[in-house]
């Protein structure tokens, strides 16, 4: 009971805190913004996996599209660019500062180093909230939960935004790695858990995947997106993920239900 009590009096001066800053006054209202701007539309949210590969990305181009982390390394071999990226671990951030600092595209980056991000238009730092009970946010500019995956995160931005379906690309939910969930590696030689060989390679900080606990956080979001008559799909080709239905990118496509 004391544990729960701490980690709510710790969640709301969160909040407080955050709704009286400068940079949390600057993201409330980017969202109040949002809210809805895309209600009964489809979204997909491109994960970071090893599937990625075998993604056909011209034909995602009349969809809206978030993408994840350090999707821009896939820029240099296609011509398609998400709409959104979200990002909210440290190292990720760190690591791929230069392209956020750089990039034109609408980022939503957790307030962790913050002081290594230029103050500009297109970024929107986002309360990110891990040491608290899961939950789901309805009001992800005044705080959000990670989940332990940035994908519920940006689940929690999709439906504030008022998707009806969402497709889950690239989520294979299946790492090489050994060591406690969560725990700070050091890389060794080529990442073959992502997309791309150099996403964490060669001494890069990581954190080990927690597939447990992102399976309770998908499987809260699947709850909150069906109690409002809306679908979360599995799109990605093969991986583990098993919380959601299965669809064929193709399918969510071309269907419209």
């Amino acid at each position: 009971m004391l544990t729960t009590l701490k980690k709510n009096i710790r969640r709301n001066l969160s909040k407080f805190k955050w709704k009286n800053s400068e940079n949390g006054q600057k993201t409330i209202s980017n969202f109040n913004s949002l809210k809805d701007s895309y209600k009964g539309k489809d979204a997909i949210i491109l994960c970071n996996g090893p599937s990625l590969n075998k993604v056909n990305f011209d034909q995602l181009e009349n969809t809206f599209v978030i993408g994840l982390n350090k999707i821009n390394l896939l820029f240099e071999r296609t011509d398609f660019r998400p709409n959104m990226i979200v990002a909210i671990n440290k190292y990720v951030i760190e690591q791929n500062v230069d392209f956020y600092n750089n990039t034109e595209i609408p980022l939503y980056i957790a307030d962790i180093n913050s002081k290594e991000l230029n103050n500009k238009i297109n970024i929107s730092l986002l309360n990110s909230f891990s040491g608290y009970n899961l939950d789901f946010s309805l009001n992800p500019g005044l705080i959000i939960y990670e989940g332990w995956t940035v994908t519920y995160t940006a689940l929690q931005i999709a439906y504030h935004m008022g998707f009806n379906r969402i497709a889950i690309v690239g989520a294979d939910h299946n790492f090489n790695q050994t060591g406690t969930p969560n725990e700070l590696q050091i890389s060794k030689g080529p990442d073959s858990n992502h997309f791309d060989p150099r996403y964490f390679s060669n001494g890069i900080q990581w954190q080990l995947a927690d597939l447990e606990g992102s399976e309770q956080a998908y499987s809260l979001a699947k709850k909150m997106f069906e109690l409002k008559g809306k679908k979360i799909y599995n799109c990605t080709e093969g991986g583990k993920l098993e919380i959601f239905e299965r669809m064929s990118i193709n399918d969510f496509l071309h269907k419209n239900n």
